[in-house]
């Protein structure tokens, strides 16, 4: 049931309770019971909502910055990742592989907030050897869910 409960809930965390139970085929008092637990683990780290932020008047920069660093003796490199992600600017930061080591995700309100931050901020840090930022220009697909879709052609067909 824990897993099937969370790529049900990975999908859409506003599913009803009660819907939820019907399709695990459990009782709806064992679904909050399996949540409460898979919380209290960390398993379930939190509840986000995804937005279409086009579709708002909000100006938001989303940007991707690859983060090369020198990683710290005895800490790898979660010391130099854990200050990066205490950023309030920073959504997320993860390990990677390739040519540079942290990949960091960052959003500001214009490309020269996030430009200043990048060279204020996060290049300024003693173990940062380099960075390459790139902008998000368009999302089409988010966390699984698309988010452009194809405009329908709304033009009427005339024919001889």
């Amino acid at each position: 049931m824990r897993q099937e409960l969370l790529k049900v809930i990975e999908k859409n965390s506003r599913i009803d309770l009660k819907e939820l139970a019907v399709i695990l085929g459990v009782q709806e008092a064992e679904v909050v019971e399996e949540l409460a637990a898979l919380e209290s683990e960390g398993i379930i780290c939190g509840y986000h909502t995804l937005i279409n932020w086009e579709k708002t008047s909000e100006e938001k920069v989303t940007a991707l910055i690859e983060v090369r660093v020198t990683p710290q003796r005895g800490q790898g490199f979660d010391s130099i990742a854990e200050r990066i992600y205490n950023y309030p600017e920073v959504r997320s930061v993860y390990l990677i592989s390739g040519g540079y080591d942290l990949m960091v995700i960052l959003e500001g309100k214009s490309l020269r907030e996030v430009s200043a931050f990048v060279s204020d901020k996060l290049s300024t840090l003693e173990t940062v050897l380099s960075t390459a930022t790139h902008f998000i220009l368009k999302k089409y697909k988010d966390h699984g869910t698309v988010i452009s879709s194809k405009k329908q052609d709304e033009r009427e067909m005339i024919t001889p």
